[in-house]
């Protein structure tokens, strides 16, 4: 035999079914020839089961190899990150087909599936992705199934059939070691490449940025709170604060992030919220004004922000509290401090700049200044818009006294360079405004479109405040949200079509939508964040304690208690006993005493057959087949039959099991009695 022939037709159907499925996510982020590449390896192997091809020299291989790495190289940029490892992977996976001779290659290319399984969830943790993925875990323990097959025992349905068993029966197991296992960063919280950036904000902000980010309908986090939801105006959520301008752009003063955290003055009414955030690559989280947390991964800044230690390379949830009424560093700011926050560039819209020497000698308190020039952005003819006129050099003399159009980051950043140009301490802090309250869930979903940014300017006796100059210009925009601030010009996601948020205004359409974003949320909080705060959580409600040793006698309690039920159930009486003809006969009889066609007490199989025969006319072959194979192995075969024997008995009673009706026909009344066929009305 040859060494194509060491692994069955069936086998080798159920691994290109099986590569097929676990590939198919990985596709829309891969080039197009790499799907050429995988139908190539495919239809090789094929040809070499068929016996028309053989299998590839050293020098062909090794030749794939390079060009592949070089193909890697030229997607990706580099053969390091993780999207070419993940890349190179899939490729090696596609080309072990070539190499596979025996069934213990085999063996290898599905445990190496299983890998590649588990790689999509880098990319995406979503139900979609997870019940696809159940689906793919389904055909590749078929796959593993069918390789046990014998040529006698070909059955695929039988194969499938068996791996959803299977599976059903680790569910249980499955659940356990969910819950009580430790908690271990998942698989998809390794550190992104950096050229897999998300949407989102970024550290720095010129002109026109946030309108960008504004267009976007992706969801940046869903924020829920231990009492009512706080009024939408309110919500201003932190990200992060932007002290540094260079003429064009705001960005971080690493200098000052660098400063120690200051205390925070805790009186008034906290607030207390829970945030589940999507993957940013980034350090910053979302949080409202005066927030503190107790999780060990997060830490407080010296702008009063909540900053991750590690970059949100996943799903990340948090709980804070906030202090909206707390006053930030109200002590005096230090020489250098206030330098470094009203540090301005040497040269650069001298409009602007006496503009603010006219306010501070018209006003010489602080607070009066910033009203001033509240009240400038409140009368002038300004215009918020998505479309804003672009702007030159002198960005903010030109935004200011020219074109008055634009949105948040220029009115922000125009109004922090003109108190920093009258000697106020300013700066521009960078997040999001408001949301939308999903009723289903009782949460806050806040979208990328909902990006904003305001100005925080520290007064005496006060620290620093918060103020909004894009409220004065729209103050639709902070009480009713960006889709009613530029419905007048119809820029809200005006280029995405498809964004169901567009359609907010169609009732079934947006109850779906919020339906299903609840559903992902509740994914979100109870799956993806089950993280060891989490499980500790659980465990002191659950069982007082959180000491491992006896949590670690509950699992082996619990594990070893499902282990026994299914152990029982697998080797109960009623399975173990008996014939395979026994068995077979006892199956039959159990359906047909659903239509009251049951065996008579010491009915033989041929008097059965006929009584059958005349109560079921249509199924009369099928009856024919069953028991003429039964009475074969019965009484003409020793031992019971070999194993292929109890196959084809199996197989012939699921087609009669599968033919036989729902209901007891009308002449299921004849009865058999004294070897002979006869009439009657009653039941059985």
């Amino acid at each position: 035999m040859s060494a194509a022939g060491l692994i069955p037709r069936n086998s080798l159907a159920w691994l290109l079914t099986a590569q097929v499925v676990v590939l198919l996510p990985h596709l829309p982020r891969l080039p197009w020839w790499v799907a050429l590449l995988w139908i190539g390896c495919a239809l090789w192997r094929v040809q070499v089961q068929r016996m028309r091809w053989g299998y590839p020299g050293i020098v062909l291989k090794a030749t794939a190899l390079v060009l592949i790495l070089v193909g890697v190289f030229l997607t990706q940029g580099t053969l390091i990150g993780l999207d070419a490892t993940v890349m190179w992977l899939l490729m090696l996976f596609m080309l072990k087909l070539l190499e596979m001779r025996t069934p213990r290659d085999a063996l290898v290319v599905i445990y190496l599936g299983f890998f590649v399984l588990a790689t999509a969830f880098l990319f995406d943790q979503g139900i979609p992705l997870t019940l696809y993925q159940c689906l793919s875990l389904l055909i590749l323990v078929a796959a593993l199934v069918g390789l046990q097959q014998s040529a006698g025992r070909n059955d695929p349905l039988r194969a499938l059939r068996s791996a959803g068993v299977m599976l059903l029966q680790a569910i249980p197991l499955l659940l356990v070691l969910f819950i009580f296992f430790p908690r271990l960063e998942p698989l998809w919280s390794v550190n992104m490449p950096g050229g897999s950036a998300k949407t989102g904000l970024s550290d720095n902000m010129s002109p026109a940025d946030i309108a960008n980010l504004a267009r976007s309908p992706e969801l940046a986090f869903r924020a829920s709170f231990t009492d009512q939801i706080p009024p939408l105006p309110t919500l201003y959520w932190r990200a992060l604060t932007l002290s540094r301008f260079d003429g064009r752009s705001w960005s971080q003063d690493r200098w000052l992030n660098n400063l120690p955290a200051l205390e925070l003055d805790t009186s008034g009414q906290a607030v207390e919220y829970q945030v589940v955030a999507g993957a940013s690559g980034q350090h910053w989280v979302y949080s409202l004004r005066g927030a503190i947390s107790e999780d060990p991964r997060l830490r407080r800044m010296h702008d009063y922000n909540l900053q991750s230690i590690a970059p949100l390379n996943s799903t990340f949830g948090y709980s804070a509290t906030s202090y909206p009424q707390a006053l930030l560093q109200n002590e005096p700011l230090s020489a250098l401090e206030r330098n470094r926050q009203t540090e301005l560039p040497e040269q650069g819209d001298p409009r602007a700049r006496a503009w603010a020497a006219e306010l501070r000698e018209q006003y010489p308190d602080d607070a009066a200044l910033v009203q001033s020039v509240l009240r400038y952005f409140n009368q002038q003819p300004f215009i918020y818009t998505l479309n804003p006129t672009p702007l030159g050099q002198h960005s903010n003399d030109e935004f200011l006294f020219d074109t008055l159009r634009g949105f948040c980051e220029h009115y922000a950043g125009a109004m922090t360079f003109v108190l920093r140009a009258a000697g106020i301490p300013a700066r521009v802090v960078a997040g999001y405004q408001g949301g939308e309250v999903n009723t289903r869930g009782g949460y806050v979903l806040v979208h990328q479109f909902d990006a904003h940014a305001w100005v925080e300017a520290w007064l005496p006796g006060q620290g620093w405040v918060t103020v909004d100059p894009t409220f004065q210009v729209a103050p639709e925009r902070i009480e009713r949200g960006l889709e009613e601030a530029v419905r007048g010009e119809g820029s809200f996601l005006q280029d995405d079509y498809l964004s169901a948020s567009r359609y907010r205004g169609v009732t079934w359409l947006n109850e779906a939508r919020l339906a299903w974003d609840n559903i992902n949320y509740q994914w979100q909080l109870r799956v993806l964040n089950f993280k060891g705060e989490e499980q500790m959580g659980l465990f002191r409600r659950w069982l007082g304690t959180a000491d491992w040793q006896r949590i670690g006698l509950v699992v082996l309690a619990l594990a070893g208690g499902v282990m026994l039920l299914q152990g029982l159930w697998w080797f109960r009486p009623q399975r173990r006993s008996g014939t395979a003809q026994q068995r077979a006969w006892a199956s039959l009889n159990q359906r047909l005493t659903r239509l009251r066609l049951q065996a008579l007490p010491g009915e033989g199989p041929r008097d059965w057959q006929r009584r059958l025969e005349v109560a079921l006319p249509a199924q009369k072959s099928r009856l024919q087949a069953f028991f003429d194979e039964f009475v074969r192995q019965s009484y003409a075969t020793a031992a019971g039959g070999s194993r292929a024997d109890q196959q084809r008995l199996q197989q012939v009673l699921r087609e009669l099991l599968r033919s036989l009706p729902r209901k007891r026909p009308a002449a299921a009344s004849v009865l058999l009695r004294d070897g002979e066929l006869s009439s009657s009305t009653k039941p059985l």
